[in-house]
């Protein structure tokens, strides 16, 4: 059985990170790192106000980090050199330098470092990858993502989001990040990146909207578009090859639609559960990690170069 602690109990752990871990039958959530013990309660685990504490017990197995991204690095480290495994929230860290470290340190502890990038457990993505693979739409050669909605600044339980010194970024660490990790996951290691960012509509102090472009091996090129100042909702995700095409969008929805096929593919109802099960297989050497640190790394090596592009 591998404990668990979760830091921070926010509204992705209440949604998704503690349930995926209760329903995972080689999991035990053990206990919460929280600064307001009182959010524990009704989890009936234990509770600690500091990481110290947690990690000192030696019946931790494994730590969930929940917290700001900029607390990733610092608690994902602490947590390596403890002794624990490791699965962190995205985006990895607030730069290229905080993300090499992380995969730097979780090599030399030997323990399992994983970022919860789900979206590869999807078994679209998966099936996909498989197509890109067998020719179905001949070379790819451009992809484009979307994600467009509205972010209100008065929402108080989301509103770290636009403080840079807190979340690092706006939607291009956000949103895009996920779709960022997508490419890489289908199409390697990336090469060349671009991006420009903006305050459209919205002056917050981070960017309002964020367009990264990607070349990648073989000739592909990925866009990413992200936007907080649409009243439109957009989640799309299609690939053009020299002989067809392929749609995923909604890139959170079920279908799959290719030169000769349609299928219908829905992810888990608990998106983090996927994730959680795969990585339990890799601490238990079942399986390899889908979303490593290692792997991981390149959507903040894409990130950071699209920032840069910018100033």
């Amino acid at each position: 059985m591998l404990n668990w602690i979760v830091i921070g109990i926010g509204d992705i752990s209440i949604r998704r990170v503690i349930p995926a871990i209760q329903a995972e039958p080689r999991s035990r959530l053990y206990g919460l790192v929280t600064r307001d013990p009182a959010k524990a309660v009704p989890y009936n685990s234990r509770a600690w106000t500091t990481l110290d504490e947690a990690l000192s017990d030696p019946e931790v197995h494994a730590v969930y980090v929940a917290t700001p991204v900029f607390l990733h690095a610092p608690q994902t480290i602490q947590s390596l050199r403890a002794g624990k495994h490791v699965l962190c929230e995205k985006p990895m860290a607030m730069n290229e330098a905080e993300a090499r470290s992380m995969v730097q340190i979780a090599e030399e502890s030997g323990r399992t470092f994983g970022v919860a990038y789900y979206r590869r457990m999807y078994p679209k993505v998966q099936r996909a990858k498989q197509l890109l693979a067998a020719g179905a739409i001949g070379q790819p050669v451009v992809a484009e993502l979307t994600c467009h909605g509205w972010f209100d600044e008065n929402e108080s339980h989301r509103n770290w989001l636009i403080d840079p010194a807190l979340a690092g970024g706006g939607p291009l660490y956000d949103v895009a990040s996920h779709r960022i990790d997508v490419l890489n996951f289908l199409f390697g290691q990336p090469g060349r990146v671009t991006g420009h960012l903006s305050n459209a509509v919205h002056h917050y102090a981070v960017e309002d909207n964020a367009t990264v472009m990607i070349d990648y091996p073989g000739g592909v090129r990925g866009i990413v578009d992200v936007r907080w100042h649409s009243k439109i909702s957009r989640d799309e995700c299609r690939i053009r090859g020299t002989e067809g095409e392929m749609e995923l969008s909604p890139l959170n929805g079920p279908d799959l639609i290719y030169p000769g096929g349609r299928e219908n593919l829905p992810p888990h109802a608990n998106l983090h559960y996927p994730m959680i099960e795969n990585f339990v297989d890799a601490v238990l050497g079942k399986a390899p990690l889908l979303a490593s640190g290692a792997s991981s790394f390149w959507t903040d090596w894409v990130t950071e170069r699209a920032r840069k592009a910018k100033q």
